[in-house]
């Protein structure tokens, strides 16, 4: 499903669903961690969690910022991200790997479309970019991960 994040008319809306993306992001890495078989793929894939738990971080402190009540959990979407890697699980690892790189897309579009928000600060911004390019590291080696398993 494509994301719609990123498209918010203010700073505020985007941080609230950047955090509730990135719950959700940080729960299917959970699910895919307890998934994979492979205990390497699983420590990457957990260096990559580690990743999203610092994004929600600076997003939190952002929020705090601009007067934004950071929400503690993810939201429905939550049960997509997590679903996808359940049924993948049936294929094996390279299934949940492919999985999750369709998830990364939708965290690659929204951090590329907050780099780019009218609203953000510069502080903000320089923080979007590194998320985005910590996504598009994290889709990169799900996809080539996967085409070599």
């Amino acid at each position: 499903m494509a994301t719609t994040i990123g498209t918010e008319d203010n700073i505020r809306d985007l941080v609230r669903n950047l955090i509730l993306l990135e719950h959700d992001a940080i729960a299917a890495y959970e699910s895919t961690i307890k998934r994979l078989s492979d205990a390497t793929l699983s420590q990457k894939v957990e260096e990559f969690r580690r990743d999203h738990l610092q994004h929600l971080e600076v997003l939190r402190e952002i929020a705090a910022e601009t007067g934004v009540e950071a929400p503690q959990e993810g939201d429905m979407k939550q049960l997509l991200t997590t679903g996808k890697i359940a049924l993948a699980d049936l294929f094996g690892d390279a299934a949940i790997l492919k999985a999750m790189a369709t998830n990364e897309n939708d965290t690659v579009t929204a951090y590329e479309r907050a780099s780019a928000h009218s609203d953000a600060i510069e502080k903000s911004r320089a923080f979007f970019q590194k998320a985005l390019a910590d996504e598009q590291r994290h889709r990169a080696w799900m996809q080539t991960t996967a085409e070599t398993l």
